[in-house]
């Protein structure tokens, strides 16, 4: 079993297109206001693993029961992923990962390729 102590932070990824970028920035001023969050750039292209555009919103694991219950309830029909930091990216965007609205495919290809050898 592994503990919960691997988890050093958390990121959720907003989800966008064109007819929702401002649904989008709703949300991202409103986790701006109410949390300490570390708001990452808009990326109105895919990138990384990720489908379409979206930003992503940085936060510590002490802010999980709040910030996460807020995104549930304003996410707006937005669709958005929350995933732990625990040094495996492929682990935390697949099996780790918890899904707000739709679950989108990922292309986890990406990130395998970029998944550090182990020494």
């Amino acid at each position: 079993m592994k503990e919960n102590s691997i988890i050093t932070g958390f990121h959720a990824h907003v989800y966008y297109d064109t007819d929702t970028h401002d649904l989008a920035s709703r949300i991202r001023e409103g986790l701006g206001a109410k949390f300490e969050v570390k708001l990452g750039r808009w990326h109105d292209q895919p990138i990384g693993p990720h489908p379409k555009s979206m930003y992503q919103v940085a936060f510590s694991t002490n802010q999980f029961t709040q910030v996460v219950p807020w995104l549930m309830l304003n996410r707006e029909g937005l669709d958005i992923l929350v995933h732990p930091e625990t040094g495996d990216d492929v682990i935390d965007h697949t099996a780790h990962s918890l899904w707000l609205g739709n679950k989108l495919e990922l292309n986890i290809n990406f990130l395998q390729r970029i998944k550090p050898n182990p020494s």
